[in-house]
């Protein structure tokens, strides 16, 4: 039997009347998901009924992995009939989608471990993706810690420790190398057993190496880097919760060749907390922040108080978040008026079937 406390299961998490087995989602294969339990390894599927209405509302939060869930154990698919209540959700705007579609990456972990590395030459250490992937990580709900790694292939890991820190205020950041081991001690006070990790960062950033240095072990294949522009093929090929011998859990990621922001409005604040300090103190309420006089922000990039590229950076993730919002916000209504439209007809001809009966009777 498996204890699920090991898997970062808490009873606390049970509804009053739940019923039904705890497990939680290891691995996310289209309709079909990964499941560890009591039981064991187990494989299930949606109770449709419990996620979808005939009209598409969801009734239940769709599993991500890391999720835990409750289902109605069997030897073949197990029946997921709910989700339960997530402590943190990393979420992006769904690539695959036409209209802008929330798509949960991962759920129920501590940390964020975003990894970027330090090759020279190549460009896998950028600032601008860097507050991105931290403003995602602050609104999941856990701790952001940021990790440069290949930290042997730089002879000045100082430099970008302080230009990370720089635009991190307050998040730790560690330079290490998972080819030699260096700084890995460091990263001791996240690396506990029952504490789930999730690992951020674009492919060629060492994040499979990364996870096999924490483990001790080779437990995921490595693609080597190519020389022209330092990016390596995906080597992880789906999102999965991988536990370690030492009790801890890592959720491994596929690199994300593009990160389109969702719901960031808490994790926007937190990370420009520098730059919003000077919204509301412009000469005009309805500053635009362009050449207007009395401008706060321009007065602050002048004085060097701010950068221009943070700045623009500021402006670009807010400008994505409110289109995706807005955007799902208008394809939400277009499907209401939709269901409306289907409803008043269905009633229509309710009405006019009961007329005609009525009339026969008559």
């Amino acid at each position: 039997m498996i204890n699920m406390l090991d898997y970062g299961f808490n009873p606390a998490m049970m509804p009053l009347d739940a019923q039904g087995t705890p497990a939680r989602v290891t691995a996310v294969h289209r309709d079909r998901y990964e499941l560890i339990c009591e039981y064991g390894i187990c494989s299930g599927k949606l109770k449709t009924s419990l996620y979808y209405s005939e009209n598409i509302f969801v009734n239940e939060a769709i599993p991500a992995v890391g999720d835990f869930v409750l289902i109605n154990y069997s030897d073949g698919d197990s029946q997921i009939i709910k989700t339960l209540e997530r402590k943190s959700l990393f979420s992006r705007t769904d690539p695959s989608e036409k209209l802008p579609t929330e798509q949960a990456v991962a759920a129920n972990f501590d940390y964020v471990f975003i990894i970027q590395a330090l090759n020279q030459g190549y460009k896998n250490f950028n600032i601008n993706k860097l507050e991105r992937y931290l403003t995602a990580a602050r609104q999941s709900g856990a701790l952001p810690v940021i990790i440069l790694n290949k930290a042997d292939l730089t002879d000045d890991c100082a430099a970008y420790i302080k230009e990370a820190e720089k635009a991190a205020r307050g998040v730790s950041v560690y330079a290490v190398s998972a080819k030699t081991g260096l700084g890995l001690d460091a990263l001791a006070e996240y690396i506990k057993p029952g504490k789930t990790l999730v690992f951020l960062g674009s492919s060629g950033v060492g994040k499979s190496s990364l996870v096999n240095a924490v483990a001790g072990e080779i437990i995921m294949d490595v693609s080597e880097v190519r020389e022209g522009d330092g990016k390596g093929r995906h080597t992880t090929t789906h999102r999965q919760l991988i536990m370690l011998s030492s009790g801890v859990m890592i959720i491994d990621t596929p690199g994300m060749r593009s990160l389109g922001m969702w719901d960031v409005s808490d994790g926007l604040s937190e990370t420009f907390d520098d730059v919003e300090q000077y919204l509301g103190n412009c000469k005009f309420s309805d500053c635009g922040h362009k050449s207007e006089p009395g401008c706060a922000i321009k007065i602050a990039i002048e004085s060097g108080d701010i950068t221009r590229e943070r700045w623009n950076n500021y402006l670009q993730i807010k400008s994505q978040a409110k289109f995706a919002d807005s955007k799902s916000k208008a394809a939400y209504l277009r499907t209401q008026q939709e269901i409306w439209k289907k409803w008043g007809k269905q009633a229509r001809n309710r009405d006019k079937a009961e007329r005609k009966q009525s009339k026969s009777r008559e």
